[in-house]
């Protein structure tokens, strides 16, 4: 028989977020899990890591489940560094990242703590999947969510991913049996068009909350968001390497 995958399993809703216990259900039926995930909610965080501060981890148990976990004070890259330098015996053979409360899809990948978390074990060689769905409440409902997750975590660790590249999967919000399938999709070109709420404070001192609307500027349907709108899971391989490769001839011809 062979031996089972290790794999490392992080977020950045907390170690006790609902979707990351389901996601770590999930991957107990598959392999030998290693759970290291931040001790409190660390979405929006980006690639953040922890430099001028402490960090702190300690074993924990949330459930009677197989796997081994680690509360972490710092971010997700913070999370999966640790897990891969201190935590584990051996390199994951695999990463992956959810299930985040909220999507993570077009330009949210950007600030995303969960995508950055798979991007971190994507940058030490270990195949990395983050898994979002598209409901930021604290009880939503991750069932439909678990055959497909199933289904992307076993292809990856049978088929592999070439270095320097991470899957982003994205999953509607809508029961299993409206679902129409997986479609493997580019990254939708959108953004946030975001506004500060400014308020005072008892003393008089100016402070601000960030709010924002997300508007789709992409009008195609081989994206994301089209997808997702449409009813499907959402596949987009995303790569860590940020050069824009097709404007280095054009910037070659500049006098500079």
């Amino acid at each position: 028989m062979s031996k089972k995958p290790l794999i490392l399993v992080t977020n950045d809703d907390g170690i006790n977020a609902p979707g990351i216990r389901t996601l770590i259900s999930v991957m107990n039926t598959i392999g030998d899990v290693v759970v290291v995930a931040p001790d409190s909610p660390q979405s929006g965080m980006g690639h953040a890591i922890t430099l001028n501060s402490t960090l702190y981890s300690k074993e924990v148990n949330f459930d009677d489940g197989p796997q081994k976990e680690f509360s972490c004070s710092g971010t997700p890259a913070d999370c999966v560094k640790l897990a891969i330098r201190e935590l584990t015996n051996k390199t994951p053979d695999l990463c992956v990242s959810g299930i985040n409360h909220g999507s993570n899809a077009s330009i949210n990948v950007i600030y995303s703590g969960t995508m950055s978390a798979a991007i971190e074990a994507g940058i030490e060689g270990i195949p990395a999947i983050g898994f979002s769905l598209l409901d930021y409440s604290w009880d939503a409902n991750f069932e439909a969510s678990k055959s497909f997750i199933k289904t992307i975590t076993e292809q990856v660790l049978k088929n592999g991913l070439p270095n320097g590249i991470v899957l982003n999967v994205n999953i509607p919000n809508i029961s299993k049996k409206d679902i129409k399938g997986v479609k493997v999709c580019r990254q939708a070109k959108a953004n946030w068009v975001e506004e500060f709420d400014k308020r005072k404070t008892p003393q008089g001192e100016d402070y601000y909350w960030l709010t924002g609307k997300f508007v789709n500027l992409d009008g195609g349907e081989d994206t994301d968001e089209w997808a997702l709108e449409n009813g499907y899971v959402s596949i987009v391989p995303s790569q860590f390497d940020l050069t824009a490769h097709h404007f280095i001839k054009d910037l070659n011809s500049w006098k500079l």
